[in-house]
Order: structure tokens, then C-alpha cells, then sequence
């Protein structure tokens, strides 16, 4: 068995990883949408390393876009074989891969629209019609439970507890009397998080293990620090009549807001404003969300059967209606708006973001981590001016920065997972930027006593 590096290597998007067995068949390790500067992101995205009528099956470890976006563009160059997911990750691929394929076409045309005479016209990344087609090769598996990839080569997955249905995911190749054994983490969240399970490790002794490094620099504070920080924002810019805007991605961190403030709710911290999640993608992964409780920790199955729902906040409404959105906007009375998407670069967060951002009396609350070069980097580091639809507006808004909020483990909560997942051979560390990796890198073999951590290129090749 051999794995490729390709995507998500010393950077945090775009998760490619190919695996070549023994009999020389592919098999891909996720297939995820690289994210960025827009020309960087079409090249990037447009980049094939091999051709796609020779991969035998793909492998998914999650739903977000990073991890499974550009699959339908493989599909288009002719891609055809089983794409395997969890029960919850094959739903949530449904409205995922529809919304991005929407995503796409909206913004050819709107580039058409508006390019030069001399500027070629531009193709969308994929239609919606391709992600109809990659839709029908999804074959849902259930955590735990070996599953056949290839003849000789088989998968387990383990609940990574970073999104629901995100999972933890072992190779293991039998070939001429030997046993090889691969482990990718995916991406890892936090013990002790709402709503979901903590991660499970993998099974140590694995020939190589690949591990995800997006906050190898640093540390997310404790749980409990958090909602009373995000109770102090909440209260402090209501009280001055502002208004909390959250941009926010649609899968994952909308949920665990909307639990966030139901706890505080419950515990008398929320003040009694509307809470409104302004995204219709949003809205259809909480519906998703709430038909999957085998992923749920003990909590949220008693708030389940307690209240009916997770998401139980009064006041909440889901805006879907474009009219409904931009009434949001008409109005200046306190609330909470959550919208998406969550590193602000596109959809309705950035009206939102044009209405209130030069007002000082509300509050921009980031919560997630933010790509380099992208609005919300630039909000997490108090730019002053920053350009919305083209236009250069002052930043009078409060920006408060809450990273403990990430689904992703901190530096040391990763560590004591891999401690768990310790491989026979080396570490690779992928989907972090390099300053990350590097620096988990260090603090790995130095601190905790693993023998060889690598950080690997675009292109290297190891063989298991």
C-alpha cells in the first residue's frame, strides 16, 4: 500500500489524499474543495493528480465542503465507483453537494455578467446535475463495523466527534500473507462538546497515520469558560441595544450555537431577543442534525426526550425567504443573527455584515477559525477597513473572537488523541497551515515523545 499527499497539505483546505494498494488499485481518501483567493481556489480545484476513471472507490471522513466539495468535478471528468460515508455524513452530503453545485453556477454567471469583452467566459466548477450524479454512488456504512473497499482491502470507521457523522478512518490492506494497516483522524473535535460524542481513537499500531493539525499552535479554552464568555457578549451588547452578529457555518457550529444559547436560556443568561439562523442550508442541517441522535451524547439524548427538539431556544426562527433576510436588515432592534457563510466570504452574512459593521453599539462575533485572506482573517485581526461588495467601509462594530467554539481539538486535545492512536511508524501531519504544522510538529516529539512527525509536501509519496 502507498499514500500520495495532495490536498490539505501545509494548508487547511481541500482534503485529497490517494491510496494506491498493493494490486495497484485507487482509492481515494476524502475529496474535498480547496477554498480560497478565487483564481488560486478555480486552479487549485481544476488540478487533477490522476485520472479519475481510475479510482476504485473514495472514502469520506465528513461532510463539510473542505473534505467532500469537489467530488461532483471528478464525477464531471468521469469518476464512477462507490463513495463510502456514515449514515449521517451520506445525508448531510444531499444538501451539502446540491448547495455547493447552486454556489458554483451563481457565481459563473454572475461573473459572466460582469466580465470584459476580451475575458473568456467562465464555466462553473461543477453543475447541479453532477452532484445529482455523485449523490448516487454514496453508500452509507455505520461506525465500528469493518466494511469492504476493494478485494483485500477494508475500513473501519470511529466517531471523530468533530461534526455529526464525521469519522476517524482505518485502511487495512491483506496482501501475500501480510497485514498493512493505515489510519487517517480526519478531523478531530473536542471532548466534552455539545450535542455529539467525544472521539474515539483509532487503534494504535497502525504502519502510518495520517492527523489532521489545525490548531497545532494552540490551545482552545475550557467549555465552561466559554458560554460565560459568550454569555458576557451576548449580554453586554444587548444591554447597549445592539445587535450580535455571528457568521457561522452551516453545518456544525449553527447547532451548537443554537444548544449554547438554550443552556443559557435555561440558566437565565440569554436575554429575551429573537435569535434568528438566516440560512436556508443552515436551517436543513439542524432538520438533519435532529434525525440522527445515534450520534448524540447522553445530554442531548435527555434533552431530546425532554423538550422534543435540541434546539429548543425561544425566539429562535429559521430565515430560508430572501424577502424575510433583507427585512432583517430594515430593522435596528436588538438580536441575535446567525448566518453563513463562516470565514464571510459569500452569501448572506455579508448583508448582514454591510448593514451593522460601522455601527459601534453591535457586536461581530467569530467563532470558527478564518482562512488566510479571507474577510473573516481580516476581522479577527481588528482591521479597521475592510471591503464588502467592493466597497471600503469602516469597521466600528465590536469584533470578539471565541475559538473555543471550533469543532476542531486544540493542541493538546489533539496530542492526547493521538497518544491513544500512536502509530508503529511515522506521523504525517496534514489540513493545517504550515506555521501549525510546524510547530505541532515540534511539540509532538519534543513534549510528547513521538519518534518521527512529518509534515509532508504536495506530491510526496510514502509507502506503507
Amino acid at each position: 500500500m502507498k499514500i500520495r499527499f495532495h490536498g490539505a497539505v501545509r494548508t487547511v483546505t481541500g482534503s485529497l489524499h490517494i491510496v494506491e494498494t498493493a494490486q495497484g488499485e485507487i482509492v481515494l481518501l476524502d475529496c474535498g474543495m480547496f477554498q480560497g483567493r478565487r483564481q488560486e481556489a478555480r486552479e487549485r480545484n481544476e488540478r487533477f493528480p490522476l485520472e479519475p476513471k481510475r479510482v476504485k472507490a473514495v472514502v469520506l471522513s465528513h461532510a463539510h465542503i473542505d473534505h467532500i466539495g469537489n467530488l461532483p468535478s471528478w464525477v464531471a471528468r468521469g469518476l464512477r465507483c462507490p463513495v463510502y460515508a456514515t449514515h449521517a455524513t451520506a445525508d448531510l452530503c444531499g444538501i451539502m453537494l446540491r448547495d455547493s453545485a447552486k454556489i458554483q453556477e451563481y457565481d459563473a454567471k454572475h461573473v459572466n455578467k460582469n466580465r470584459r469583452p476580451h475575458e473568456r467566459t467562465v464555466q462553473p466548477l461543477y453543475t447541479a446535475e453532477h452532484a445529482e450524479a455523485t449523490l448516487k454512488l454514496l453508500r452509507a456504512k455505520p461506525y465500528h463495523d469493518w466494511f469492504e473497499v476493494l478485494p483485500g482491502l477494508r475500513a473501519r470507521y470511529q466517531d471523530a466527534g468533530h461534526i455529526l457523522g464525521s469519522a476517524g478512518i482505518t485502511l487495512e490492506e491483506r496482501h501475500n500473507g501480510s497485514v498493512k494497516r493505515l489510519g487517517f483522524t480526519g478531523d478531530v473535535g473536542r471532548d466534552q462538546r455539545v450535542i455529539l460524542r467525544d472521539p474515539e481513537p483509532l487503534e494504535a499500531g497502525a504502519d502510518v497515520l495520517l492527523s489532521e493539525s489545525t490548531y497545532g499552535d494552540r490551545e482552545h479554552p475550557p467549555q465552561a469558560d466559554l458560554h460565560e464568555q459568550l454569555a458576557q457578549v451576548l449580554e453586554r451588547t444587548i444591554k447597549r441595544r445592539g445587535r450580535v452578529i455571528i457568521p457561522a457555518f452551516a453545518l456544525g457550529r449553527t447547532q451548537t450555537l443554537l444548544y449554547a444559547m438554550y443552556k443559557l436560556q435555561q440558566a437565565g443568561r440569554l436575554p429575551k431577543v429573537p435569535v434568528y439562523v438566516d440560512s436556508p442550508l443552515a436551517c436543513m442541517a439542524t432538520g438533519i442534525v435532529e434525525r440522527h441522535p445515534e450520534c448524540y451524547d447522553g445530554e442531548a439524548k435527555e434533552i431530546l426526550r425532554d423538550e422534543g427538539t435540541l434546539f429548543a431556544v425561544q425566539g429562535y426562527a429559521c430565515i430560508t425567504d430572501v424577502a424575510d433576510s433583507k427585512a432583517l436588515n430594515e430593522s435596528r432592534d436588538p438580536c441575535v443573527i446567525v448566518s453563513a457563510s463562516g470565514m464571510c466570504e459569500a452569501g448572506r452574512i455579508l448583508h448582514h455584515l454591510l448593514h451593522h459593521i460601522e455601527d459601534e453599539k453591535n457586536t461581530i462575533l467569530i467563532v470558527g477559525f478564518q482562512a488566510e485572506h479571507t474577510l473573516g482573517r481580516k476581522l479577527v485581526e481588528q482591521w479597521e477597513t475592510v471591503r464588502i461588495f467592493g466597497r471600503r467601509i469602516e469597521r466600528r462594530a465590536e469584533v470578539v473572537t471565541l475559538n473555543g467554539f471550533s469543532a476542531h481539538a486544540g493542541r493538546s486535545e489533539l496530542a492526547a488523541y493521538l497518544e491513544k492512536s500512536r502509530p508503529a511508524g511515522p506521523l504525517f501531519l496534514v489540513h493545517g497551515d504550515e506555521k501549525q504544522g510546524l510547530a505541532f510538529e515540534d511539540f509532538l516529539e519534543r513534549e510528547r515523545g513521538f519518534p518521527d512527525v512529518r509534515l509532508p509536501h504536495e506530491g510526496d509519496e510514502w509507502k506503507v
